[in-house]
């Protein structure tokens, strides 16, 4: 299983910063039993939502250069709020360092300006062919997809990107 927890990208500055959104409904499948009686998503999810953000600056920074961006490092992982169905999380994510393969983030979401989960997060990006000889049609199959869901995510508009 596979868990989209961006919904919406709603600005970019390439290198710098994204802020994104994650609406949470009842027909998330987790809620059922996180918790009963009294819905709400888990925090490892809530962290997970900054990573994918965080991941989806670097790719579009990088041009899509890397077939696999994954966690290394939470560090000051602080949960503050519930996040409740029908709530809307605004992420925003800030590229503090780059240093070759790996870049370190600060990551925030937040619900009505009020902070609901924050942390520091180190993501390393690579290519599967990298580490394993015949995995290059890997690579670009995963690119493929990552470009496409990226636009579906991000509508572009010029407006919205401060380069």
């Amino acid at each position: 299983m596979r868990f989209s927890l961006v919904d919406r990208i709603t600005s970019i500055q390439p290198g710098k910063s994204i802020t994104a959104v994650k609406n949470l409904t009842l027909a998330e499948e987790y809620l059922q039993d996180h918790f009963p009686g009294f819905p709400v998503m888990p925090g490892v999810l809530m962290l997970e939502a900054l990573v994918q953000s965080s991941a989806w600056l670097l790719r579009h920074t990088e041009d899509f250069r890397f077939s696999t961006v994954l966690l290394k490092q939470a560090r000051a992982v602080k949960f503050n709020s519930f996040l409740t169905p029908g709530c809307a999380m605004q992420i925003e994510a800030t590229l503090v360092k780059r240093g070759g393969r790996e870049c370190e983030f600060k990551a925030a979401g937040s619900v009505d300006g009020r902070s609901t989960v924050r942390a520091r997060l180190v993501l390393e990006q690579f290519n599967l062919s990298d580490r394993a000889d015949g995995l290059g049609q890997n690579d670009a199959d995963r690119i493929d997809r990552l470009r496409s869901e990226f636009g579906q995510l991000w509508s572009g508009d010029s407006a919205a990107v401060d380069e």
